[in-house]
């Protein structure tokens, strides 16, 4: 029977710049070119050398987004996965990471019902680019009642593919953990580096059946999606003004500079 892996993968701003609608608190898409978040990048890698080293190995890559979340999911597939699946629908529309983990984790199940099995893996990024919340994998995670470790940069499954050991990337050092499958993993770019699209695989993800579904095709609790549902409150989105031109001192020997430096500093009142 075949392993089965899950990454979790979304579609982002391919920009700095975000604009936000100010009525809603969510980000305004239209016009801005979209790209595979970076973390989920690192994550289908990671999933997709899982399938180059050990046979019978099934990489599906599952997202929540518009309909143009499509064009990210034929990148994945021109990687190498074999199988994407999009919940694509207005009710789950708006949601915060709560209610967008409600919607993957119906998703999900869904997806695990059409294989009479649940999945042996789960892979997430650590966070996206354009809400640095890092919350949705952990969420997936719980609601699937399945272990997780987060923040992870190096990854070994052993041969029998139902334990990995796992060092997890810390403020002060890291950890080395055992844990069984299935469980989920959130990956940093420090795990790898993700390969390109190959000539092969786009033309392979052209020719691909790619499942989109609605909120009724999963069965998600509609009470439980979309802005309505979202527990979230934004108080306010903005770009941060760019910060002024630096200023270089010089001078012929170290006391010349620092000398430089508390002058300026007195001069601002800041000494």
């Amino acid at each position: 029977m075949a392993f089965n892996i899950l990454v979790c993968a979304k579609q982002v701003p391919d920009t700095n710049v975000i604009k936000i609608n100010p009525k809603t608190g969510t980000l305004i898409r239209d016009g801005v070119a979209s790209i595979l978040n970076n973390d989920d990048a690192n994550a289908l890698e990671e999933a997709l050398r899982i399938k180059d080293k050990y046979d019978d190995v099934v990489v599906t890559v599952a997202s929540m987004g518009p309909p143009q979340a499509q064009d990210m999911l034929m990148e994945c597939i021109a990687m190498g996965a074999d199988n994407t699946v999009l919940i694509s629908d207005r009710a789950v529309g708006g949601s915060d990471t709560q209610a967008t983990s409600n919607a993957l984790v119906a998703t999900i199940k869904k997806a695990e019902k059409e294989m009479g099995k649940p999945f042996d893996l789960v892979f997430a990024g650590r966070q996206a680019i354009d809400g640095d919340t890092a919350q949705v994998g952990p969420q997936v995670a719980e609601k699937l009642d399945i272990p997780q470790v987060t923040y992870v940069e190096e990854l070994t499954l052993n041969d029998a593919m139902d334990e990995c050991t796992v060092k997890r990337n810390m403020e002060d050092g890291y950890e080395i953990i055992k844990v069984k499958t299935p469980c989920m993993l959130t990956a940093i770019k420090e795990l790898n580096t993700p390969r390109y699209m190959t000539v092969k695989g786009i033309f392979t993800a052209k020719e691909k059946d790619m499942k989109v579904w609605s909120a009724a095709d999963v069965e998600v609790d509609l009470e439980t999606v979309g802005l309505e549902a979202s527990p979230t409150n934004v108080f306010r989105s903005f770009t941060p003004a760019p910060k002024g031109k630096g200023v270089m001192l010089s001078g012929n020997t170290d006391k010349e500079v620092v000398t430089q430096l508390l002058v300026s500093l007195k001069d601002k009142h800041i000494i």
